[in-house]
């Protein structure tokens, strides 16, 4: 299928490893030129060279910023003026204890999930009514429909960023912009893979096998019984980003395995 990208200006932040990463290498093998983003610059510039490895013709760069700070999100609209796509991935698991957590942690959060976004939106979304074109996706997370109580801080931050996301797409009345979000399950993410690695030493057990015993504990109304790869994630912010997606808008678009609604 043709997504209809090719040459479209995407930038997407957060994007040096995991998710962001694999919608980068998305967009790229559809010929749109991307704009990787990360705090660390060796990182940016090694996720540039991996996926001009993998994909010789393509169109990608990278800027390193850290867009939690002003001076990051200064710095990405001094050099990328316009963008099509605006892809706002930059996030953080983290576990934090409700009850030990602080003010900082807090505040962390907010810059990260609520901030990043909201100052990158700011900036392009008026420049995508100028063209009548573009697209804004916020990548979300699906715990949001019952959050854990090991992530309260984080993930009552991300609710924050759907009702975000769902007001701002009022904005496009009449238009062919388009603001949604993408909420990913349990994604094999090089963290979780760690995760899951320390698990089967501790039980001497094999990945498979602890991946499966993490479905059964963990997630037992999961219908997929797996993680979700990135790249399954990527398709579907690449397809609501595509010019085949002005369909959907103000949507909060579930990748998350087949969880039950109202679980």
């Amino acid at each position: 299928m043709n997504l209809l990208l090719k040459n479209k200006h995407v930038f997407i932040s957060g994007s040096s490893s995991g998710v962001g990463y694999a919608i980068a290498k998305g967009f790229a093998r559809e010929g749109a030129i991307v704009y990787l983003n990360g705090r660390n610059a060796d990182k940016v510039e090694s996720a540039v060279s991996r996926i001009r490895d993998l994909l010789p013709d393509a169109q990608v760069h990278g800027i390193a910023a850290d867009l939690t700070m002003i001076e990051g999100y200064e710095k990405v609209t001094r050099i990328l003026t316009q963008v099509d796509i605006l892809i706002n991935n930059l996030g953080l698991f983290e576990p934090v204890s409700f009850f030990e957590s602080k003010e900082e942690d807090w505040l962390k959060l907010f810059n990260i999930n609520i901030m990043s976004g909201m100052r990158l939106t700011r900036f392009y979304m008026p420049k995508m009514h100028v063209k009548n074109w573009g697209r804004v996706v916020f990548i979300s997370c699906e715990p949001v429909s019952q959050i854990p109580t090991e992530t309260i801080p984080n993930d009552v931050l991300k609710t924050a960023q759907l009702s975000l996301a769902n007001s701002l797409a009022q904005l496009t009345k009449g238009t062919e912009v388009t603001i949604n979000a993408v909420l990913p399950g349990p994604t094999y993410s090089e963290g979780v893979k760690r995760l899951i690695e320390d698990l089967a030493k501790q039980r001497k057990s094999t990945i498979q096998e602890t991946e499966r015993q993490y479905f059964a504990e963990t997630r037992p109304f999961s219908v997929l019984q797996r993680f979700i790869t990135p790249e399954e994630v990527a398709a579907t912010v690449m397809l609501v980003s595509s010019e085949l997606g002005a369909g959907t808008n103000g949507a909060a678009v579930r990748v998350d395995g087949g969880i039950p609604k109202g679980l």
